[in-house]
C-alpha cells in the first residue's frame, strides 16, 4: 500500500472512532454504571413521605417499584421519571432488572438508588437470588431512562391540600408519561387567554400566589434531556373554576411514546 493510500486508511479510522465517540456520549439507550441500595425498613411500598411531595400516590404507583434518587433527582425536575435498573452481579441477577418511578431524594454508600426491599430482589433470577441481593445490601447496578407508561391512567392534577382557594394553588402532576421532564407549567385562563407560569416550590410541587380566575388550562412543557427537544403539552380537560384542596383532576392526556 503506497503512502497516500496508508493516509486515506488512516483518516478514514479515525473519523470512524470519532463518530464512535459521539454516538457513545449521546446514546439514549446505553447504560451507565454505578451503585444501588435499598431501604431497609421497607416492604411492598415506597414511602408517603418521601421529597417529590406525591404522598399515598407516591408509595404505591408502579406497582410501589420506586426508588429514591440522589444526583438523579435534581431538585425535583428527576420525580416521576422511569429508569431501567439491573444489577451485574451474573450469579444473581437477571438481564432486565426492574423499571421503577424516581418519588424520593436519598444516597447511601455512593449510589444514584435506594430501591424499595421488593424492588431490589426483583433484579435477582430468582427468589433465591432476590434474597442473596439484599443479603448484599449494595450493588453495582447499569442504569438507562426508559419511557414512562400508565396505558389505564391519564395524566392528572391532583391539588395539594394547603391550597386555598381562591387565594393559593399547588398542586403535584401524577402519572407522568415517556421519558422526557416536565420543566416548565403555565395555568391560563380559558376566557381572555391570559397565562402564568408556575414556580417549582419543592419536589414536584407547582405553585402560584394568586391563581389566575375562572375554569383553568394548564400547560405543560416536556423537555429532552438528551436532544434538548421541547413541547408544550395541552390537556383536553381544564381545572373547574372552583377547584377543590385534596381533589384529583382528570387531564385527559395520554403522551404518545
Amino acid at each position: 500500500m503506497d503512502l497516500s493510500l496508508k493516509l486515506v486508511a488512516f483518516l478514514l479510522a479515525c473519523l470512524f472512532l470519532r463518530k464512535t465517540q459521539i454516538d457513545a456520549s449521546t446514546c439514549s439507550d446505553c447504560f451507565t454504571q454505578s451503585r444501588a441500595a435499598y431501604y431497609s425498613s421497607s416492604d411492598e411500598k415506597g414511602t408517603e413521605t418521601g421529597a417529590c411531595e406525591f404522598g399515598s400516590f407516591g408509595a404505591t404507583i408502579n406497582g410501589g417499584d420506586v426508588s429514591a434518587a440522589s444526583d438523579l433527582y435534581r431538585d425535583g425536575v428527576g420525580c416521576g421519571a422511569c429508569y431501567q435498573v439491573r444489577c451485574t452481579n451474573a450469579k444473581y441477577c437477571s438481564d432486565k432488572g426492574v423499571t421503577v418511578v424516581i418519588t424520593d431524594s436519598g444516597s447511601s454508600d455512593h449510589t444514584d438508588f435506594i430501591l424499595t426491599n421488593h424492588t431490589f430482589s426483583k433484579m435477582g433470577q430468582t427468589t433465591d437470588a432476590g434474597a442473596s441481593l439484599l443479603a448484599l445490601g449494595v450493588v453495582d447496578i447499569q442504569y438507562r431512562r426508559v419511557s414512562c407508561s400508565y396505558p389505564t391512567h391519564n395524566i392528572t392534577i391532583k391539588i395539594d391540600e394547603n391550597s386555598n382557594y381562591p387565594h393559593y394553588l399547588a398542586f403535584v402532576i401524577w402519572y407522568q408519561q415517556g421519558n422526557k421532564d416536565i420543566t416548565a407549567v403555565q395555568l391560563c385562563e380559558t376566557q381572555n387567554f391570559s397565562c402564568k407560569l408556575l414556580d417549582r416550590s419543592h419536589g414536584a410541587v407547582w405553585t402560584i400566589s394568586p391563581p389566575p380566575t375562572g375554569e383553568l388550562s394548564i400547560r405543560m412543557l416536556l423537555s429532552g434531556s438528551d436532544d434538548g427537544d421541547e413541547t408544550w403539552v395541552v390537556p383536553v380537560n381544564n381545572i373547574p373554576q372552583e377547584w377543590k384542596a385534596g381533589a384529583t383532576y382528570d387531564t385527559g392526556v395520554q403522551v404518545a411514546l
